[in-house]
């Protein structure tokens, strides 16, 4: 029988962070799912061992490092749910998650996006993130980051998800073209959130759906040189594929001064080589953002002016990483 949702693992040198997340998700209280863990090419055996311990899982390998987004869609076009899953190998969802966003999916039934509460796995007391948000400089981030976790809070909308721990309606998935391949790791959440927005869907956060979240994979951590890499490179590629021209026009100051922050930041770390790179790339790529926004532009359905509503405006969020959800 068809499940109601696929949940989708992907994995690459997880280590012991994937055996505790697939038994995170064997414990689940809705259990009308599907398990598929795809493996992009892992060579420290975690995923063969996680699979061999977890039969109920469909072990999926990849043969190569296709990165988060291509094993993502590969995952998505394999999977036979209605609602599409999606956590991270290292983060460890409670027994109610995917209960809390099932139960979110009959609140609004008309909504097609869910994002998690995801808190730090090495002190719960602390947020990995409350529903990404969008600055209006074109730089997003995911709300709360690092802060205390606020306790009880009501759902509503945010700028998007983190495909760390997000659920979606897979037809819609696959029909906006899924994640995009080109970014393969680092804002391909964000990037799907803001086509989303464009052609008026909104995300719903939904804080009783809990994960708690290592922070970073075995493949280096939240600021290797990988990560700042990508990070840098396609956050500036998304600001140029999805941003409207009337608003990439007034926002083009606010992200150049932004960046300009955000290096001095990199400076004071003694990190500037990996942004620079990134940077590099993301200018000397800007055929591919560029070739990318004519895609999105043309299914364009919503103005700028919904797009600004959707977005903070207060530097303060942005520096502080605040936590944004509109109701």
């Amino acid at each position: 029988m068809t499940p109601a949702v696929s949940i989708v693992v992907v994995a690459y040198q997880s280590g012991r962070h994937l055996e505790t997340c697939l038994a995170g998700l064997a414990a689940q209280g809705f259990h009308d799912h599907e398990i598929i863990l795809l493996d992009n090419a892992s060579s420290d055996g975690a995923p063969q061992a996680a699979a061999g311990a977890h039969p109920e899982v469909r072990f999926l390998e990849a043969g190569s490092n296709l990165g988060f987004a291509a094993g993502v869609n590969r995952a998505a076009q394999l999977a036979t749910g209605r609602w599409l899953a999606l956590i991270n190998p290292d983060a460890f969802a409670d027994p109610d998650w995917l209960e809390a966003l099932m139960a979110a999916t009959l609140t609004w039934p008309q909504v097609k996006c869910f994002a998690s509460r995801q808190l730090m796995a090495e002190d719960t007391t602390r947020l990995d993130g409350l529903g990404d948000v969008m600055s209006g400089a074109g730089f997003p981030f995911r709300g709360g980051y690092t802060g205390r976790d606020p306790g009880p809070v009501e759902p509503g909308e945010v700028f998007s998800a983190c495909g760390g721990a997000m659920l979606v309606d897979r037809a819609f998935f696959l029909g906006l073209g899924g994640f995009d391949e080109r970014l393969f790791c680092y804002c391909e959440d964000v990037d799907f959130g803001y086509r989303m927005r464009l052609i008026g869907e909104p995300t719903i956060v939904v804080p009783t759906a809990v994960v708690r979240h290592v922070g970073s994979t075995a493949s280096g951590g939240p600021r290797s040189d990988f990560a700042v890499f990508h990070g840098t490179r396609n956050r500036f590629w998304v600001f140029v594929k999805n941003t409207p021209p009337l608003l990439l026009a007034l926002t083009l100051p606010l992200h150049a001064f932004a960046t300009a922050l955000l290096f001095l930041r990199h400076a004071d770390r003694h990190e500037v080589r990996a942004p620079w790179r990134g940077l590099m790339a993301g200018l000397k790529g800007l055929d591919v953002a560029i070739a990318a926004r004519r895609e999105t532009q043309a299914t364009r359905t919503v103005g700028s002016w919904a797009l600004a509503r959707a977005m903070t405006w207060n530097p303060f969020d942005l520096f502080l990483r605040r936590v944004v959800i509109k109701r």
